[in-house]
């Protein structure tokens, strides 16, 4: 029988080449054509598979749990902090923050003493006066301007800041970072805005005492983040940083 392979029209269907695709260069040496081969088992991308389900390894999970809230996640989220730097201390936190306005409202103030002071008050006001008259008083003609002007200020450091690192510079004195509670990333501009807008529209312009009351008594009670509300509103936490 003839080695020779057909060398016009279609080969014949019993030919065993025909099976398989050769490998080039490989269908014929020196001492003839070669035997043909079993079929090899197909490979996926991570090899051969032995059909077992414990073949590969699961992905590692995320820095922060996945959820819009950090906790649940697929992974079983037994631990809602697993996977988390340490929250940032209250005590921390609240120093921080007082850095900050510091840093915001002395130049402010002595910026708007040629004008009567960002928060002067009336001559007649005495100690007996009522919580109402206190507030009209504070927050007459250019008190409130002053007062609106200072909104713009802190929203604009605030936002500016946590949106470049999450880091203030009071937070990057006492080593705090905010930060999206479902991946641990720098916020973006929106939630930057959202949680600045959050913290100082009623601090300012409605309830400072209250409002400051209500975010600090949650840094020590709120459950397992620590959040304010302004945290609450725009997804981050504090944590602390090296």
């Amino acid at each position: 029988m003839s080695n020779d392979q057909p060398t016009s029209g279609q080969p014949p269907e019993d030919d065993p080449f025909l099976k398989k695709p050769q490998e080039p260069q490989e269908s014929q040496g020196p001492q003839g054509p070669r035997e043909p081969q079993e079929p090899r088992e197909p490979q996926g991308p991570q090899g051969p598979s032995s059909g077992s389900p414990y073949d590969s390894a699961p992905p590692p999970p995320p820095p922060y749990d996945s959820g819009p809230y950090g906790g649940g996640g697929p992974y079983g989220g037994v631990d809602p902090l697993a996977g988390m730097p340490p929250l940032g201390e209250p005590g921390k936190r609240i120093l921080a923050r007082l850095i900050d306005f510091l840093i915001i409202s002395i130049p402010l103030y002595l910026i708007s003493l040629p004008w009567g002071g960002a928060v002067a008050m009336n001559d007649n006001t005495s100690s007996n006066s009522n919580v109402s008259d206190v507030f009209s008083q504070t927050y007459s003609g250019h008190q409130l301007l002053w007062s609106l002007i200072g909104l713009v200020i802190y929203v604009g450091y605030d936002t500016y800041f946590t949106h470049k690192d999450g880091r203030t510079i009071g937070k990057r004195l006492l080593k705090l970072r905010v930060a999206m509670l479902n991946d641990g990333r720098t916020p973006d501009t929106g939630a930057s805005f959202l949680r600045a807008v959050v913290l100082w529209l009623p601090a300012l312009l409605c309830c400072p005492c209250l409002w400051w009351l209500i975010n600090i008594v949650l840094m020590f009670t709120d459950k397992p983040y620590r959040q304010g509300l302004h945290d609450k509103a725009a997804k981050t936490v504090v944590v602390q940083t090296d």
